[in-house]
């Protein structure tokens, strides 16, 4: 995930301060959120500004130390072109299959022990994504995300049964 891109697109909106940004980022991502570090926003904010994307004005009054960021034209231009992308992240299933490959090859270790292990990493990655999700509201931005990602570990635990069928017979060929 870009932070760069969804700050900005978040500033799209409205101006906003970094710790407000931090906030809606947190209250998206759910539990993910917790391992957002607060200066990660900051140093985005930073890097997005020096790269023309944001301009920030200091608060008047009390707040003088506290910045308002904002869109500028570039900003803008470049949210309208984040949007319309129509890429997906892609599990590194070509590393994990040259892996197996490799082991094989060079009798490293058994392929289906590899594969077991990658399966008990993945099952675990499942029961925590599937209590995060049974801990937030139906209704929640957080929920929908945590679906995803259950469903994509779903689907990768399913792809490593066909790569067990397919080790297996080849245990003698390794």
């Amino acid at each position: 995930m870009s932070v760069q891109d969804v700050v900005l697109a978040l500033l799209a909106k409205e101006p906003a301060h970094g710790y407000q940004l931090r906030a809606r980022l947190r209250a998206a991502l759910g539990p993910l959120g917790a391992e957002l570090n607060a200066g990660q926003v900051y140093v985005t904010l930073a890097r997005l500004e020096k790269a023309g994307l944001v301009s920030a004005e200091r608060s008047a009054g009390p707040d003088r130390d506290r910045k308002t960021y904002a869109l500028t034209p570039a900003g803008q231009h470049r949210v309208a072109e984040w949007v319309g992308e129509v890429s997906w992240p892609k599990p590194d299933l070509a590393e994990f299959h040259l892996k197996l490959v490799a082991v094989a090859a060079g009798r490293l270790a058994d392929p289906i022990a590899v594969i077991d292990a990658q399966r008990r990493e993945l099952l675990r990655r499942l029961r925590d994504a599937q209590r995060a999700a049974l801990a937030e509201p139906d209704d929640s931005m957080a929920a929908l995300l945590l679906e995803g990602i259950v469903l994509r570990l779903q689907a990768d635990l399913r792809w490593l049964e066909t790569c067990e069928k397919t080790w297996v017979p080849r245990r003698g060929d390794a």
